[in-house]
Formats: structure tokens, C-alpha cells, sequence
């Protein structure tokens, strides 16, 4: 899909960098994440309207450190350096940059310097919270640059070049612990880099439409339909733009949550009039993954056999060439390895790591480009109920993932039945959209307990819920200790097989959010 004007960041592998692109959309300007050892050639094919270096754990003088190309800067392209993109931008262009003996981690006051900076713009006061993690610091400013803002430990915190169109920070102005972030960002994107604000999702409606509608012609597409957001939303949209060349096939693999098949059947035929064939292949999927343990092996597992089946029913179709999935941008960053950068592989999803290197179908991924906020939003653009649009996220594995160790029909039983209620009891509660995601994890762990005078040995299950924006971080939801009261009760004596729930408490980072 292309964008008249968009923001090409570039990761030096911050934890921070797709924070910087939800900003920027948030502006209302198209961004993408890229990474540093990329800019030039990404330049050339797709030159962007601006350019943002984000921050890095890596130290400048460190001998595999991610440099900057020369070439980049030599483009008249607006750039902005965030705290090592900073300092990558002053080491390049001759500043001086000091190796810290001590992280500078947490808030900060940053004091601001008189002469004219575009960056700080319209902001009133001299001195401004901002957030600072970096170990080195910029001490000297490169020649022609200006040094803009300083703190009591780092003299250059901010500095613009004399032509206005290079500038960089310190700080990290993309967090929620920079107030002023926002307007700094908008002032580098429509005073300095001058971009005119035209992404929204309307505008991603109908520039989606076009795209499926050109690359589609008059072939059709079978979709991968789970029942769950993402992929709900990803049918409603192909629909919109090919009507009756679309074949949504939900496939039952036996590791879905409960009545699973009968939302799917209210929110897209019943609501949206989208016809869907419903495929059961749960004993196929149970069986391919007895005995397997490994999360990765699931997940590829699940993946190939998904393949396998779309394949095997896209026959029944005529003229089928795609296979559609509802593939989100945090999928893509956590899935794929910048090759030679600097930011690692967390866990493949099953849309994304998890598929075969051969494949009939052409994959055809409309959402690949939004972060989970901006699906549900989409949603709701198409016309899809409030209760499927709010549900909260669930993995493409399904319940393979939140059953550590072995997969069995009884274990996912066991599982389904305490999700449910867990569910149940958080929506009663009134928490359930105050809540980004929760679930139960079946743990490969058995414990003792006392029922009705008789000794037990059975499963421990985990609750766990977090809130989050995006899913990129998340902390730990502070569940009242009623309501977990009331879970645990009703999972110990409603559910035969598990006999204990703990409550997980960790945030991501470090943690993930799910368990696998």
C-alpha cells in the first residue's frame, strides 16, 4: 500500500520504537518502522517526508555499534535523532560524544535555551519534565548546530541545525513521562519536516479498498477467519472492497475459546450478511500436536496445517489465488528479525513465523499496517458490533499457547471452561473494557489440595491480566481482590481438574503478555 507522505523511522532497537510510530499516526501521519542498516535503500525505493532515528541500547563507540550513512544526510530529507539516534547524528557530523559511566534512567528537567528552536515551539515554559534513558551523551554540539535544551547531566539535550532541518533529543518525547512529547513531535512534523496530516482511517478504508481491488482483479480469495478481532475485521474489509470473490472458511481447530463458532456466526452473518463455511478439523490439529511441548514446534505446527487446510478447500472455489489474513504491524515487528539489526525476534505468530516456505496461495495481509488500536477503530468504521469489536486480543495459536506443555483434549477442556468463567466474572464486574487482555494459562504443573475432606492432586491454572495501548508494552492489571475471589472460587468447584489459581503480577517488558 503506498502514502503520499509518510515517516520513515529507522530502529537502532529501542523498546521504545514503535511508541515513536503510534505517535506519529496519532498526528495523523502515515509512519513506518524500518531497520537502520535499510534507510538507504528504503530511501530510494519509497522516499519518505521525513526521517526519525530511534533510540538503542548500544553504545556509539562500541565496535558493532549501528552507524548512520553519510549518504542519508545528504539527502535534504528532515531527520530527527532520539537519544542514540542523538548521539548517532552528532558522532557522524563531528560533535563530541562522552561514553557514561552511569545510565541517566527516569525523569528528568529539562531546562531550556533561548534562540529561536522550532522543536519547543509554543511551549510556554522554561523548564519541562521530560524522560531520559541513555548511558552516553552528546557534550559538544557538531559545527553549524545549535544547542537547543540541556539538564544538570547532560549539557547538549537538544540541538537543531542552522539550516533547520536536522535536529535531535536527548530525551524520549514518544513516552507518556514527557508531557510535552506530543507537541515536539508535531512541531518536527508539520514546522520543520512540513507534512501535511492525512492519515486516518477513513482514508485507510478507501486507500485498503483500492489496493485489494488492484491486486485481486478477478481472481478470489479464501480468508483465515479465527472469530477473533483482527481476522473479523480483515473479512469485513475484503468484503467491502470484492463482495462474493471472498471466501471466509473458519476452521474449528479445536483450540478455541468457548462458543467460539457462535459469535463468529452473529457478528459477520447475521450482522454483515458475510457468508462463512465452517470447517471442523479439531481432531487433525489435537493430533498433529500430541506430545509436542515446545511452543516455537506449535506454532509452526498450527501454521503449516492451517495452510494445508486453506489450501485443500480453496479447490472448491473458483479461480482461488490469495489466502487473506489479519496480520497486525506488532505481529510483523515481534515475528521478523531485523536481518543484521538490532532488534530480536520475540516469539513468531502463526500469521506470520509460523507459515511454510512454500506456499500455492498468495498471502494478502490489509491490516499488516495497523498497530490493534487503530483495527478496533477500523472496526467500527465497517460497521462491526461493539462486543466483537472490544474483545480482547487473542493469540493465533489459540489455546495451544496458554496450555504449557503437552496439548490434550482434556487439558483444553479444563482450560476453555475456566477462561470462560474468569470472563464471565470480569464482565460482571464491570472491568472488562477497563482491561486490554485476560486469561486463564493452564500450567504444567499439578499441586495438592483438600475437597470435601479428600485429598486432591490436580492442575494449577495462572489468571492473568494486563492493560495496555498496543500490546507493544503492558502492565500488570490491579484485579480487585474480590473479583480474583470470586474467579478462583468458581474455577476450583465449577471446573474438575484444577484446584489452584495464582495470579500473575509481571509486566512486558520483561515478561510477555502471554505465556508462550
Amino acid at each position: 500500500m503506498t502514502h503520499d507522505s509518510y515517516v520513515l523511522i529507522l530502529d537502532y532497537g529501542s523498546q521504545y520504537t514503535q511508541l515513536i510510530a503510534r505517535r506519529v499516526r496519532e498526528a495523523g501521519v502515515y509512519s513506518e518502522i524500518h531497520p537502520f542498516n535499510t534507510a538507504l535503500n528504503i530511501v530510494k525505493t519509497k522516499p519518505p517526508a521525513a526521517i526519525i532515528l530511534s533510540g538503542g541500547p548500544a553504545s556509539i563507540y562500541d565496535p558493532d555499534s549501528p552507524q548512520l550513512d553519510q549518504q542519508i544526510l545528504n539527502l535534504n530529507i528532515p531527520i530527527l535523532g532520539i537519544c542514540y539516534g542523538l548521539q548517532a547524528l552528532a558522532h557522524l557530523l563531528g560533535g563530541s560524544v562522552q561514553r557514561a559511566s552511569e545510565r541517566e534512567y527516569g525523569r528528568a528537567v529539562l531546562k531550556r535555551i533561548s534562540g529561536g528552536s522550532v522543536l519547543f515551539d509554543g511551549l510556554q515554559k522554561a523548564e519541562l519534565t521530560v524522560w531520559m534513558s541513555h548511558g552516553d551523551k552528546v557534550i559538544a554540539p557538531p559545527p553549524n548546530f545549535k544547542v537547543t535544551a540541556s539538564t544538570p547531566d547532560t549539557p547538549v539535550a537538544a540541538l537543531e541545525s542552522d539550516d533547520g532541518l536536522i535536529c535531535g533529543v536527548q530525551f524520549h518525547p514518544e513516552v507518556a513521562h514527557t508531557p510535552n512529547g506530543p507537541q515536539i513531535l508535531a512541531n518536527f512534523l508539520f514546522k520543520i519536516a512540513k507534512i501535511k496530516p492525512t492519515w486516518s482511517m477513513s482514508s485507510f478504508v478507501e486507500s485498503s479498498i483500492l489496493e485489494v481491488r488492484r491486486r485481486v482483479g478477478d481472481s478470489h480469495v479464501v480468508a483465515a477467519l479465527s472469530g477473533g478481532v483482527d481476522s473479523s475485521v480483515m473479512v469485513a474489509l475484503i468484503h467491502r472492497a470484492i463482495g462474493k470473490q471472498l471466501h471466509p472458511i473458519f476452521v474449528d481447530n479445536g483450540l478455541l475459546r468457548k462458543d467460539e463458532a457462535e459469535r463468529v456466526h452473529q457478528a459477520l452473518e447475521q450482522r454483515l450478511g458475510i457468508e462463512v463455511d465452517h470447517i471442523d478439523a479439531s481432531e487433525r490439529f489435537v493430533g498433529k500436536l500430541s506430545k509436542v511441548t515446545d511452543p516455537e514446534k506449535k506454532r509452526k505446527i498450527i501454521g503449516a496445517e492451517f495452510i494445508q487446510i486453506f489450501e485443500e478447500e480453496s479447490s472448491r472455489f473458483p479461480n482461488v489465488r490469495f489466502l487473506a489474513q489479519g496480520t497486525l504491524y506488532p505481529d510483523v515487528i515481534e515475528s521478523v528479525s531485523f536481518r543484521g539489526g538490532p532488534s530480536a525476534t520475540i516469539k513468531s505468530h502463526h500469521n506470520v513465523g509460523g507459515l511454510p516456505e512454500f506456499m500455492r496461495l498468495e498471502l494478502i495481509e490489509p491490516l499488516r499496517e495497523l498497530f490493534k488500536d487503530e483495527v478496533r477503530e477500523l472496526g467500527l468504521v465497517l460497521g462491526l458490533d461493539d462486543s466483537l469489536v472490544w474483545r480482547h486480543p487473542f493469540p493465533g495459536p489459540g489455546l495451544a499457547v496458554r496450555i504449557l506443555g503437552e496439548i490434550t483434549r482434556e487439558r483444553l477442556d479444563l482450560l476453555r471452561e475456566a477462561d470462560a468463567i474468569a470472563i464471565d466474572e470480569i464482565r460482571k464486574a464491570g472491568l472488562y473494557r477497563d482491561i486490554w487482555q485476560a486469561f486463564v494459562v493452564l500450567l504444567p504443573v499439578r499441586s495438592v489440595g483438600v475437597m470435601g475432606d479428600e485429598r486432591t492432586y490436580e492442575h494449577v491454572a495462572a489468571l492473568r491480566a494486563v492493560d495496555s495501548t498496543d500490546g507493544m508494552t503492558a502492565d500488570w492489571f490491579r484485579l480487585p481482590h474480590d473479583v480474583m475471589a470470586v474467579i478462583s472460587n468458581r474455577i476450583i468447584n465449577e471446573v474438575r481438574g484444577i484446584n489452584r489459581i495464582v495470579y500473575d503480577i509481571s509486566s512486558k517488558p520483561p515478561s510477555t503478555i502471554e505465556w508462550e
